[in-house]
């Protein structure tokens, strides 16, 4: 069962990538749709936070992986930010190379979840 990802970032933390979107619709139901797919049970995820006071979510995988989601109101009705985060202690230049991968493929990821939220969502 994956644990609690810690609300505040490791001392050693770096922003690797930062996407933000906006889709016409509430908020609180943007925020509902991201935390149903984001929650376990993923293999592939060890860490999992949900602060819905703050529609903040939080994945931390592996030794290096975190991925934050944030909804916040906007004037077309929710904005979506998410920040890829290389949280490795020992090794931190390890991190990038190691989630090469994800790292490129992290643009096209965020642009379908937009995609998919907005059919789904939007009036």
């Amino acid at each position: 069962m994956p644990t609690s990802a810690p609300h505040d970032r490791p001392a050693k933390s770096t922003v690797l990538r930062a996407y933000a979107g906006e889709i016409h619709a509430d908020p609180a139901a943007v925020y509902a749709a991201i935390k149903q797919r984001l929650s376990p049970p993923d293999p592939e995820v060890t860490a999992f936070t949900a602060d819905d006071a703050e529609r903040l979510l939080i994945v931390q995988g592996g030794w290096w992986y975190r991925g934050e989601y944030r909804v916040l109101p906007s004037p077309a009705g929710a904005r979506v930010e998410h920040e890829l985060i290389n949280v490795a202690q020992t090794a931190h230049w390890a991190g990038p190379l190691t989630g090469r991968k994800s790292i490129a493929q992290s643009a096209h990821v965020f642009g379908r979840l937009l995609t998919e939220l907005a059919a789904e969502l939007e009036d």
